[in-house]
């Protein structure tokens, strides 16, 4: 896209003000006071057809930490807060919404429309009993987590800015608060279906549908059979999003429906977590005492909250439709997973007994604790030829490898592939950095006791090249001291 040379030049929009009243509560950000900026992500700005240079103004600060709302070339963008519910740990809350977060526009980009989300606004008419704000922590965790997941080729938000300010917000601790200035092509949720089917106003819930076959499946928009291809788009994005999830380890940590993309984008990042020693039961959430959200539970989970969906969408779809498009979940999910797998193994060519080489991997990990992302890495270098000692080393059990080893190998000379093509195509698929949560809590520590933001800027530097070698950023890929593992991470932001 071509470089503006100031916000307001930007082609904004706002199609979701089209929807009506019903829909959202217009609100006014209560801003920082005394703001400053910590971080821009360049390439999101760079997105949206801006430089860094040209959005690290004082008029801009002004408007990314609540004080002022968007001004395009012709009008003021009106700052909304949306209208939802959702099922949270399993629990139907009738009203949820947006009860910090504002949508303060939307841009008509050359690859669709983006919105720009303010999160940490201050208080909206579903704050409940909260003060509306987020705090410096969890704005970094959400800011670097929606750019490592997207350069992992996971469908995910992503940030363009955080501000702060040493405003006081009072959560397990006194906190300074922050606001993160977040992107995703919507923001609509499975609970903004809820919501309406739950208030029996299925006109809403038509007229929502429609809204996002306009924007993500306009080829569908005359069709008789246009919601149910809705639900299947939906079914169908979830169940890869949570494949991708599972293949690098990613634990989300809160998967209400509230927090599920109808286009099945990885959004509103609280207590995730990126598995370190490999561990199938990992619970990243401290608040979430009966793992309903572990790691091995999220393709289960991702199922459960489709079926709330399609409850919510049952005066568009009839039941033996919903039934149908809800039982192609399993099949997306397993072929998936199974590929992203394979080509972690160097597996090009389909076998039979790909799942049990790879359960037999994944039990040996977990038994003898390895370090998930650095044992895929070193398997980038696995020769036929040799004992592979780097890799070895990383198990206990050296029979239980050496066994699994000459099944590999055995395997590996079904291939076509040179062993360097292998190698080559594996360290694309296998990333050296992962945002590990040792990491982000120095970064975090650096921001709050010495507005220290350097550290941010390193992550990024490994975030946005994960699959790169990065020399000087070797420790980075280290596996965590004893102090980094199970670190407690809540949802309170």
């Amino acid at each position: 896209m071509k470089t503006a040379h100031s916000l307001d030049q930007l082609p904004w929009t706002n199609d979701f003000l089209e929807l009506g009243d019903e829909f959202y509560s217009m609100v006014t950000a209560t801003p920082l006071r005394k703001p400053y900026w910590v971080h821009i992500n360049a390439a999101v700005a760079q997105h949206i057809g801006l430089s860094a240079t040209t959005l690290r103004t004082d008029d801009n600060l002004a408007i990314f930490s609540g004080a002022t709302p968007i001004k395009s070339s012709t009008k003021e963008i009106p700052t909304i807060a949306m209208t939802y519910a959702g099922h949270q740990f399993g629990g139907f809350s009738p009203q949820l919404g947006d009860g910090r977060g504002l949508l303060i526009g939307q841009l008509a980009l050359e690859d669709g429309r983006l919105d720009l989300h303010l999160k940490g606004a201050g208080k909206t008419p579903y704050s409940r009993f909260g003060d509306g704000r987020a705090v410096l922590r969890s704005s970094i965790r959400e800011y670097l987590a929606g750019e490592a997941m997207h350069h992992l080729g996971i469908p995910s938000s992503r940030a363009l800015c955080i501000t702060a300010s040493k405003d006081p917000v009072a959560r397990e601790t006194i906190e300074t608060a922050a606001m993160v200035t977040r992107t995703a092509r919507t923001h609509i949720r499975f609970g903004h279906f809820e919501y309406f089917h739950t208030q029996h106003q299925f006109d809403q819930v038509k007229q929502l549908a429609n809204h996002v076959i306009a924007q993500f499946l306009p080829e569908k928009l005359d069709q008789d059979d246009r919601y149910c291809e809705l639900l299947r788009y939906t079914v169908k994005q979830t169940a890869r999003m949570i494949a991708k999830w599972q293949s690098v380890g990613f634990a989300h940590g809160v998967m209400n429906t509230d927090n599920m993309s109808i286009i099945g984008e990885t959004i509103d990042y609280g207590p995730y977590g990126f598995l370190d020693d490999y561990e199938a039961e990992f619970i990243c959430n401290h608040s979430d005492d009966t793992g309903r959200y572990a790691f091995d539970q999220q393709p289960t989970i991702g199922l459960w909250n489709l079926n709330v969906l399609a409850h919510a969408l049952s005066s568009l779809i009839e039941k033996d439709h919903i039934v149908k498009i809800l039982s192609e979940y399993e099949p997306t999910i397993v072929e998936h997973y199974s590929g992203l797998m394979r080509a972690k193994l160097g597996l090009s060519i389909q076998q039979k007994e790909d799942y049990t080489l790879c359960a037999k991997l994944l039990h040996l990990m977990e038994q003898d604790r390895v370090d998930y992302t650095l044992l895929f890495r070193r398997l980038c270098d696995f020769t036929i030829a040799s004992n592979n000692a780097a890799i070895a080393s990383l198990f206990q059990q050296q029979d239980g490898f050496d066994e699994w080893q000459q099944d590999y190998k055995d395997r590996l000379q079904q291939e076509t592939d040179s062993e360097k093509t292998r190698q080559n195509k594996m360290k694309q698929v296998n990333p050296k950095f992962i945002l590990r949560n040792y990491l982000l809590q120095t970064a975090i520590d650096k921001a709050q006791n010495n507005d220290d933001f350097s550290e941010i800027d390193r992550l990024m530097t490994i975030i946005q090249s994960p699959f790169d070698e990065h020399p000087e950023y070797e420790s980075y890929a280290f596996p965590p001291p004893e102090w980094g593992k199970h670190l407690a991470i809540s949802c309170s932001s």
